[in-house]
């Protein structure tokens, strides 16, 4: 029941809610009821700042990461116990449920987006470098954080299916679901983009509370 336990802790992983607890802790604020409403990294830049927003964004996606490489302790003899790739991405997923649905945080989370690509840049970081780097790029051009997370999933599962030409099946539906989840998520955003009533990204940094 190894497997079962490691699920749970991915589940777990995912669930810390990072923005939540830095706020509360050094803010006095939950983040979720300000700006967008939202425990994600994006909304931690706007909220909180810069420099939070940044650890905020490096947490969610360690904690992904690091649901991936419990995918180590499930042995051979368990279903498709063979098959690493897909208990990865498993249990990648689990922790980007968690985020979304968080245990530790009145199941309110985040949109997930971060903790995706913290699976991906612990499966394939030179795929997911690209994909961040897309990210970067229309964020500095637009201050439309929606829209570079749109962007940075949309390269990545182009570049899974068309460009590096991956051949693990898993891999490949993973890109596809990430694609369709983020782009589900952002449902709202992508309305205000085409009224161009988005918020825009502004860099600044936020004092703590005295």
């Amino acid at each position: 029941m190894t497997w079962l336990w490691l699920m749970i802790a991915a589940y777990l992983l995912g669930s810390i809610p990072t923005a939540v607890w830095v706020s509360k802790t050094f803010f006095g604020i939950d983040i979720r009821e300000h700006g967008s409403k939202n425990m994600g990294a994006s909304n931690t830049f706007r909220v909180l700042g810069t420099g939070w927003g940044i650890f905020v964004l490096l947490v969610d996606m360690g904690k992904a990461a690091a649901a991936v490489q419990l995918a180590r302790w499930i042995d051979a003899s368990v279903w498709l116990g063979s098959e690493t790739m897909f208990w990865q991405l498993l249990l990648g997923l689990l922790a980007v449920v968690g985020h979304l649905f968080p245990v530790f945080a009145g199941f309110r989370g985040g949109k997930g987006v971060a903790s995706l690509f913290g699976v991906v840049i612990a499966i394939q970081p030179w795929t997911a470098l690209i994909s961040v780097g897309a990210f970067i790029l229309v964020v500095v051009l637009t201050k439309y954080i929606s829209l570079g997370s749109l962007t940075a999933v949309c390269v990545f599962a182009g570049s899974v299916l068309f460009a590096i030409k991956e051949e693990n099946i898993y891999f490949k539906w993973f890109a596809i679901l990430s694609a369709v989840l983020v782009f589900v998520l952002h449902l709202p955003n992508i309305k205000r983009l085409l009224k161009g009533t988005e918020n825009k990204l502004i860099f600044r940094k936020r004092k703590k509370q005295d």
